[in-house]
């Protein structure tokens, strides 16, 4: 390896490192793109143009996802301006009478359709419905996020049993079958699941309240902390006092107004049951996550103006509360169709993710006309732009850390360093996990959590499938070798990589939209998920090689 290998290597260990000090990583991650560039090429000038080239490659490829976030959060204040968003609700207090009900409800229907279709088109559905009402049950929207990450993105996502795309790249490069894979990787999955989300709900089910229709106001208004519930003991009702959002003037040194947060409600202090709610920003230096809920909440609140109740519309109010859950349920019959008949053309991955945008489009075109009839052509654009601006706001912060990890894959090392066309790009990462390889003992736990290192390492640019190759070659020289079947260390490799870069411990991957859906920050949202996940893997790993 040569010196911008063990530069980018320095730059993983630095963004690690601020990550568990509760720090922002934008600047570690600039820098470290930008020496990782310039010692490479050699080039300074070639160096500043990979800063620019690799946030523009992450943007590229995200960009997806922001897009579904911004156009399912427009369909949402359309139907708020209708007030069809709360009669949408009322159906699922049917199954969501309490927090603790709805942690298992949106577990279940989130795994089930992202195991046919994947979570990009599943986590969608599941803000549009079921989070909503979840909310309302009691479920604070921190725990909701862990609901969904692990039983979507991580659980269904890592076996992919279905659509087995993952599988077939594992299987090929371990020299196994397909179904081998497969099968391993589905039992692991739900060890690794079911251990996750038992934790994560024991770790948060101490936040849950009491289904309240306030807290899904206070969601949508966007304070992302739940209130603490008055005491039992009384008999009158304490109205908890309200986070007061206000200007805040430019400091002394020449910094930027923003917004001040004023925390006049109970449980503000660090050694309560509650999160505690951030203060004012200071110059700059704010902890992460901190950073990200106050973009977050100041991108929430630019949308909160304008949009009326429709109680002047209860007829249209009714209809769209009704048409909007049963033209989603018909996109998820169709998807079907197309998976176990021939009735219509299959639908998967991409497709699928732009075939909810469409509908999700559709929908709220017509929101907009049943409210605003002729002032629709200016609503519409304006509920659009409202969701573009809180996707961008909320998330963008991610843009710049995942152009780092782009630098380290092959596939975009190349084009964010400008080499010309069909020259050899390096890859940083994955050529420092080859040099590890032989540093692993021929030992069956210590081959099968190595595997699964190297896993999770590979999943660190935000790809759950790029690391497959190389986890299965590994697996496939190792096995026979360690006395351990080759496709469950295929498996295992596959449990590393997906959980950990397909969207549960990485903040720069497709959690972003989960987190977004949320309306919580998602660099919170990768805190509380690391513990369960990495018990699960860590279980499901040792299970795994007693059971094969």
């Amino acid at each position: 390896m040569g010196a911008a290998h063990w530069i980018y290597l320095s730059g993983i260990v630095i963004i690690i490192a601020v990550m568990i000090a509760r720090k922002n990583v934008v600047i570690p991650a600039v820098a470290a793109t930008f020496l990782t560039a310039w010692v490479f090429t050699g080039s300074l000038v070639t160096g500043l143009e990979s800063i620019f080239n690799a946030s523009l490659t992450a943007a590229s490829e995200l960009f997806s996802i922001f897009l579904i976030i911004a156009l399912v959060t427009a369909l949402l204040g359309a139907l708020r301006a209708l007030g069809a968003d709360r009669r949408m609700v009322e159906p699922f207090r049917v199954v969501m009478r309490s927090g603790h009900s709805a942690f298992w409800v949106l577990a279940a229907v989130t795994y089930v359709i992202s195991l046919f279709f994947w979570p990009t088109p599943a986590v969608p559905l599941m803000g549009a419905i079921l989070l909503p009402a979840a909310i309302a049950a009691g479920l604070p929207p921190i725990s909701a996020g862990v609901a969904i990450a692990i039983a979507g993105q991580g659980m269904a996502l890592s076996s992919d049993y279905v659509i087995q795309v993952a599988p077939g790249l594992s299987a090929k490069a371990a020299g196994v079958e397909t179904g081998a894979v497969a099968d391993r990787a589905m039992v692991l999955s739900l060890i690794t699941g079911l251990v996750a989300l038992g934790i994560g709900y024991l770790m948060t089910r101490s936040e849950f309240r009491r289904p309240d229709a306030a807290l899904l106001e206070r969601w949508e208004a966007g304070e992302s902390e739940m209130e603490a519930p008055a005491p039992r003991r009384s008999l009158i009702r304490v109205l908890p006092r309200r986070r007061v959002l206000q200007p805040e003037p430019a400091a002394a040194g020449g910094g930027e107004g923003g917004v001040a947060v004023l925390d006049h409600g109970p449980g503000s202090g660090s050694g309560g049951g509650s999160p505690t709610v951030p203060g004012p920003r200071s110059g700059g230096s704010g902890d992460a996550g901190e950073a990200s809920d106050e973009m977050t909440r100041r991108a929430l609140s630019s949308m909160d103006g304008g949009d009326a109740p429709g109680a002047d519309c209860p007829k249209r109010s009714k209809a769209f509360a009704a048409i909007v859950p049963l033209a989603l349920i018909g996109l998820v019959g169709y998807m079907m169709l197309g998976k176990f008949t021939g009735l219509v053309p299959e639908v998967v991955g991409g497709d699928a993710a732009a075939l909810v945008g469409g509908v999700a489009t559709a929908l709220l075109l017509a929101a907009a006309i049943a409210k605003d009839g002729r002032g629709s052509l200016e609503r519409c654009a304006d509920h659009i732009v409202d969701g573009l601006v809180f996707a961008m706001k909320a998330m963008g912060v991610v843009i710049p850390i995942a152009g780092f990890f782009f630098i380290g894959n092959a596939d975009f090392a190349g084009k964010i360093m400008g080499m010309e066309e069909g020259a050899q790009a390096p890859g940083f990462l994955f050529d420092a996990v080859v040099r590890m390889q032989d540093a692993i003992p021929d030992s069956q736990y210590v081959v099968g959590f190595g595997v699964l290192i190297i896993g999770m390492v590979t999943g660190l640019d935000g790809s759950g499938f790029s690391g497959l190759p190389l986890t299965g070659s590994l697996a496939g020289s190792l096995g026979p070798a360690s006395g351990v079947d080759p496709a469950l260390l295929a498996a295992i490799g596959q449990m590393g990589c997906i959980w950990a870069g397909g969207g549960v411990l990485i903040a720069w991957s497709s959690l972003i939209a989960v987190a977004g859906f949320a309306r919580v920050p998602v660099l919170d949202l990768v805190r509380r998920s690391f513990l369960p996940v990495i018990a699960g893997l860590v279980v499901a790993t040792v299970a795994g090689l007693i059971i094969y």
